[in-house]
């Protein structure tokens, strides 16, 4: 079993230390810049009553909230059953690892990123440090080891998402009436500590975690590295509490170490300020940035505005929504990590299926100015701006055919309309003709125009924009956003 002499041996074999000195040398995965677009999920004992959302397991102890009702109701009273009791329900009967990675695959996603362990403290792997995990438990299976063979087989890169810093205060409410959270507890039991929640964008909140904790919390990080090997791992937000900032180190240095010995780049994902920049990636969630950045980036962001995990009343973002949010994502330097919620069962639903497929046939005809670009001189031009910073998600924009974004590879640039629309013509004023005196902002020759899946269309460099008649699309909604290839002498 793994323990802190060991974690401490790993870190002293360096070369990289617990600083963020050392630990800023590293270098984000070469793959990652070209893959452009990840699958993310979250599927645990928080989607079997599948009630609004994947913290089900802190608010159903919350009095007054809709889950404490709803729970009540279905289920009875938290004192005779408990989210423990959601366990035996959560027996994955439909879950098949493969059938998952064909979807995934067919969604022209290059990694994969499953939640390993949410807020709830249920591991969906095998450990030695707890038993309450789906190997011993519930499906009885190691879900994670699962998933990770059938990512490789399908030639995709394995990632992992661990949400245990939360776990501090995540069953907490529990305590504040009679309900199957209570003390006496220790170290492994499955709602240990449930400690009052603090304030938890406070960086400094108290009761702050302490030792016995951290140490719990640094050795299951290090347990799932060494056993499942991910290429990446993500953390959610309260590793920027100030009582993680030496175990996140510590942590870092031990994966990265780990990675120099198997010979494989791995990188932490981390959000707003959880780490040094430069000491891992910089991810935002359900947002992006305002302008296009020198250092290359993640968004994850959900196919729903409202649930991270499969729920009856999902609030679905539509088809165009999540590629445009990719083509704006990729003009900035950055990687989409799409979240898709699988059933309690084990089965994705068939809007998600749809949503996934969707994506996939549209990058088959569009991915030559997705995969390994950059971004261009711009990444764009029109009217319309998405929302930069965290959650900008929530609301919903009215795009134009006058709104483009760019990539470039090849010696190619790639301009993709946002909302064609059904126009005749489409045009682009950054790439408008010479006249006089007046350049744009590409100010080179033209070559030819191609309509990314359907081959050369006409165009004409006009003085004002460079107009382009684009093909026919059979099938294709309207609004799907169209890309061309603009050929360069």
């Amino acid at each position: 079993m793994i323990d802190m002499n060991h974690v401490e041996a790993v870190i002293a074999a360096g070369p990289y230390e617990p600083t963020w000195r050392s630990l800023s040398r590293i270098a984000v995965p070469g793959w990652f810049a070209d893959a452009k677009f990840g699958i993310f999920t979250h599927w645990g004992l928080y989607t079997v009553p599948e009630f609004r959302n994947e913290w089900y397991s802190r608010n159903m102890y919350i009095q007054g909230y809709p889950e404490f009702d709803h729970h009540v109701a279905t289920y009875g009273p938290q004192k005779e059953f408990g989210y423990k009791d959601f366990i035996p329900m959560f027996t994955a009967e439909r879950f098949d690892a493969d059938e998952w990675l064909d979807l995934f695959a067919a969604s022209g996603a290059r990694y994969y990123f499953p939640v390993a362990e949410h807020h709830d403290g249920f591991q969906m792997y095998a450990s030695e440090l707890s038993h309450w995990n789906a190997a011993e438990m519930g499906p009885k299976r190691d879900i994670l080891g699962e998933l990770r063979e059938a990512t490789l087989r399908h030639d995709m890169h394995f990632a992992a998402s661990n949400h245990r810093a939360e776990h501090w205060w995540f069953m907490g409410h529990g305590q504040e009436f009679d309900s199957d959270v209570k003390e006496p507890m220790q170290r492994g039991d499955f709602y240990w500590p449930a400690h009052p929640e603090p304030d938890n964008q406070d960086l400094f909140s108290v009761p702050r975690p302490d030792e016995e904790y951290l140490d719990d919390w640094l050795l299951r990080v290090c347990e799932l590295v060494d056993k499942y090997r991910p290429e990446m791992v993500y953390f959610d937000w309260w590793i920027q509490h100030e009582s993680f900032k030496p175990y996140i180190k510590k942590f870092a240095a031990y994966y990265y170490n780990r990675g120099v010995e198997w010979g494989v780049p791995v990188i932490v994902c981390y959000k707003d300020d959880g780490m040094a920049f430069g000491a891992g990636l910089a991810d935002v969630e359900r947002g992006g940035f305002a302008a296009p950045t020198p250092f290359v980036w993640q968004t994850d962001t959900a196919i729903a505005r409202n649930s991270w995990c499969y729920t009856k009343s999902l609030d679905y973002k539509t088809l165009p929504e999540l590629i445009i949010t990719l083509l704006d994502t990729v003009s900035k330097n950055g990687n989409l990590l799409l979240n898709v919620g699988p059933r309690a069962d084990g089965a994705i639903a068939e809007h998600d299926r749809e949503l996934l497929l969707g994506i996939g046939a549209w990058l088959d005809a569009n991915g030559e100015g997705i995969y390994d670009t950059r971004p261009w001189r711009v990444n764009g031009e029109g009217p319309t701006q998405a929302g930069s910073g965290s959650f900008a998600d929530q609301t919903v924009i009215n795009w134009t055919a006058e709104d483009w974004r760019f990539t470039a590879a090849n010696g190619n640039i790639y301009a993709f309309c946002l909302n064609p629309a059904d126009a005749q013509t489409l045009k682009l004023t950054s790439f408008h003709a010479y006249h006089d005196g007046q350049r744009a902002q590409f100010h080179g020759i033209i070559t030819g125009v191609e309509q990314l899946g359907a081959g050369p269309v006409a165009w004409h460099r006009a003085d004002d924009a460079l107009e382009i008649t684009p093909a026919a699309r059979p099938g294709v909604a309207p609004d799907v956003p169209i890309g061309f290839t603009i050929r360069v002498a």
